[in-house]
């Protein structure tokens, strides 16, 4: 967005982040912000700001690793600053999924387009993602190809996967007026 950040990009009044923390806080024990710029604008959100160990932008894998370092929990739930419609009911439905499947890794998926970054992981892989790190690598279906993965199906993209990524799309989706 033009180098703005985006979890601050104002949205219906607020930060984006704001949008996600709301939807996404009810659903998890504790949460984390992964943020390797402004940390006292995520801070004020009242939540633990984390960066990636990892210097650069090494990508949302980077964000997973140091939520996994830092977590309390035996899952750890990941859902991108810039999806301010997410499912009230993602973790829920992800962790069916994981313990029904016995799997290390729930995505979720909408008709043919799965989405990583909306994703529930066991503790446990830690250390298979820090070596993928460790080795350079940073694509999510590579790191997850030797995991136990599943997929979880959505209805339509209109369950709150889509991602704002340009300021058109994010006044697109402002009501008339602002």
């Amino acid at each position: 967005m033009g180098g703005v950040d985006k979890g601050l990009a104002l949205f219906r009044g607020r930060a984006m982040v704001a949008h996600v923390i709301e939807r996404f806080a009810p659903q998890v024990d504790d949460l984390l912000v992964n943020a390797n710029r402004n940390p006292g604008d995520y801070g004020r959100f009242g939540h633990p700001v984390i960066a990636d160990e990892i210097p650069g932008f090494a990508g949302p894998l980077a964000g997973f690793e140091r939520g996994l370092a830092h977590a309390r929990g035996t899952l750890v739930a990941t859902v991108p600053c810039d999806s301010p419609f997410l499912p009230l009911d993602l973790v829920a439905r992800l962790r069916a999924a994981l313990d029904r499947e016995n799997a290390q890794v729930a995505f979720a998926r909408t008709g043919g387009q799965s989405h990583p970054v909306f994703c529930l992981m066991r503790r446990d892989v830690h250390g298979s993602i820090r070596d993928f790190l460790a080795s350079g690598q940073r694509k999510i279906d590579k790191w997850t190809a030797n995991l136990a993965l599943v997929e979880v199906p959505f209805d339509d993209e209109a369950a709150g996967f889509a991602n704002i990524n340009t300021r058109e799309e994010l006044s697109g989706l402002e009501p008339p007026g602002r």
